[in-house]
């Protein structure tokens, strides 16, 4: 086991089993900001002049078309202002688009409905067939790996990709962002690179319950090949050519459409926010807090000391997770006690079954050496 370890600039530390210092003790993730991320990335008059040719080639394309754009709305703080720039900064018809995977906080509800009236835009809700949905959840949760939001990323990106091909929409705005993702979590805590199908396959096979007849997948190579080379669609980004601070963008959004702010990143999802502030702690060890906060450190926007004193304890009161850990357990279909049987199973990866991690890796690093992905990618 090796030494712990933490960085002595942001929070990262040696439960990234993987992770490297240099003599003065700051981590890889920051070296990476500081040398790849920041020279960049440009906030200023020349990200504003890229954001406008951006939207001007948009808009070109989409001429004669009901939408140029699409987003994937979760009522999260990144989509919700992505939504806000798009229409009011870049002025552009995106369609915006909700993938309902059946664990929709209230709050996330409200924030959609805000936003679709307050900017006047026009919602697609896909809903997710709950049976196969519940199916997959579980087989992942039996099959014990840290990385239990694969079912649900795999239903909001594949769903949004299936319906922007069906409907010949040109460009997918995203709003990945460098200012509060700029440290991505390594896969070890669950990180998965992509919606790998052999993965997903293996897993359902072995531990679903039923067929998945209407789930969608789109695998991760499909959208990074054929969908972008073959059918010529276009992942944009455009949180990172604007000014984007965490507490101004809520304060924006609140002043503007009475939008509700979460405690923390993905707390719009039920099952997230159980996973990533219980399951993933408690069974692994993992703390995706550390990237979350590390990321706002390194953008200015957090200091180090705030940051460790809020790590130093559960982002959810205990008697709120214990009664979110009945939720889970009921709405899967599972009594506690089974619930807490595959809680205390032995861990396993994603080595433990089949899939193409391999080939998603060689992806990883073409994308990083020809500048399209600036993060640590492992």
């Amino acid at each position: 086991m090796k030494n712990y370890k933490i960085c002595t600039r942001c929070i990262m530390d040696t439960s990234d089993p993987n992770i490297s210092f240099d003599g003065q003790g700051v981590c890889e993730y920051c070296k990476n900001f500081e040398n790849n991320i920041q020279p960049n990335w440009n906030t200023g008059a020349a990200g504003e002049a890229e954001l406008a040719k951006i939207a001007e080639k948009i808009k070109k394309d989409g001429q004669g078309r009901d939408y140029d754009c699409i987003i994937g709305l979760s009522g999260g703080l990144d989509s919700s202002y992505l939504a806000y720039v798009a229409k009011e900064k870049m002025g552009l018809r995106p369609l915006l688009f909700h993938v309902d995977a059946g664990w929709n906080t209230d709050q996330a509800v409200g924030n959609i409905e805000k936003l679709v009236d307050g900017l006047g835009l026009e919602l697609f809700t896909d809903v997710i067939n709950w049976e196969e949905m519940k199916s997959l959840q579980v087989a992942f949760l039996k099959a014990q790996v840290p990385d239990q939001d694969i079912p649900q990323d795999t239903a909001f990106f594949s769903g949004l990709y299936k319906f922007a091909k069906a409907n010949k929409i040109k460009y997918v705005l995203t709003g990945g962002n460098y200012s509060t993702e700029c440290c991505r979590e390594p896969e070890e805590w669950g990180a998965y690179p992509g919606i790998d199908t052999t993965l997903i396959n293996d897993i359902h096979g072995k531990f679903g319950s039923r067929k998945l007849k209407t789930f969608p997948l789109v695998d991760v190579l499909s959208y990074k090949i054929y969908y972008r080379y073959v059918l010529g669609m276009q992942v944009v980004r455009p949180l990172n050519h604007v000014p984007y601070v965490k507490r101004d963008a809520e304060d924006t959004l609140e002043r503007l459409f009475g939008w509700k702010r979460f405690q923390h990143k993905h707390h719009e999802s039920r099952f997230t926010r159980f996973y990533e502030d219980y399951w993933m702690p408690r069974k692994f060890g993992y703390e995706k807090r550390r990237a979350h906060f590390s990321s706002l450190i390194m953008t200015g926007q957090l200091t180090r000391e705030a940051a460790l004193e809020r790590i130093a304890k559960p982002e959810l009161d205990e008697n709120f997770l214990k009664s979110e850990f009945e939720y889970v357990a009921h709405k899967l279909d599972l009594t506690v006690p089974e619930l807490q049987g595959i809680f205390e199973g032995q861990n396993k990866t994603f080595h433990d079954y089949k899939n193409k991690r391999f080939l998603i890796g060689i992806g990883a690093r073409v994308l990083s050496a020809i500048g399209l992905e600036r993060r640590l990618f492992r």
